[in-house]
């Protein structure tokens, strides 16, 4: 039994700024990647202070935290920034996140169960109800619970880690606005196609629907791209007739 002489208030009153800390690191984060913070925006410490109820000291261990996450960076004399990610930087992490996302189904196909195909079914058909409706605030954050929940299931938190830090990144340069009717449905077919797959055991056939899933969402979002580009260019020149 602890005695009362043995007690040292500094530990509580650490270990109250670094539960305060992390509240203070994940509500931050949850506003980054939904958009709520724009890339390019100035995080202001003092609204941020006063939001939060909280001292500046775990809002700027927070922001540290962040920026090892990537999703904020520091300007001497100027402050913190929320990320901006290129579309040459976002293509180029596609080609990683296939990389890893193929390993994954790799060591799914080792690991599946009935449990989890139920699952995985049960997110597929959430996903084609939302798809059939063109509706993408829905199907987006099943399809991110969906493609985490089979990151967390092969049991490697290096692979998971890594894999999350480049998804989280590509939420810095989404372009929700700008998806192509029909793609919603192209790619929950591939998720069928990736839970085919996995039930099938073939260690071989796993990893080529997992990287080739990647690969086709790095097809569509250069298409995207490309067509967002067009637009812009064809307003450009009809403001200038």
């Amino acid at each position: 039994m602890l005695e009362k002489s043995e007690f040292d208030p500094r530990a509580l009153s650490v270990l109250k700024t670094t539960s305060l800390t992390g509240v203070v690191e994940h509500e931050l984060e949850r506003l980054i990647l939904t958009g709520a913070m724009a890339p390019g925006e100035r995080l202001n410490e003092n609204r941020l202070a006063n939001r939060f109820g909280t001292s500046r000291g775990p809002l700027r261990e927070a922001m540290r935290s962040l920026q090892a996450k990537g999703l904020v960076f520091f300007i001497r004399n100027r402050g913190v920034f929320v990320s901006q990610i290129s579309s040459t930087e976002a293509l180029e992490i596609y080609d990683v996140r296939a990389a890893i996302f193929g390993l994954a189904g790799r060591l799914l196909s080792d690991l599946v169960t009935d449990a989890m195909l139920e699952t995985l079914d049960d997110f597929v058909d959430r996903m084609d109800s939302a798809a059939e409706a063109q509706d993408f605030d829905r199907y987006y954050p099943i399809n991110l619970a969906f493609h985490d929940y089979l990151i967390s299931m092969t049991n490697n938190q290096t692979l998971a880690r890594e894999y999350r830090s480049f998804v989280n990144k590509l939420h810095l340069c989404r372009t929700r606005g700008l998806v192509q009717a029909g793609a919603l449905a192209v790619s929950n077919r591939e998720h069928r196609e990736m839970i085919d797959a996995v039930a099938s055991g073939n260690r071989e056939r796993a990893h080529e629907a997992f990287f080739r899933h990647v690969e086709r969402s790095k097809q569509r979002f250069r298409s995207t791209l490309e067509k967002a580009e067009a637009y812009s260019d064809s307003t450009k020149s009809a403001s200038e007739e």
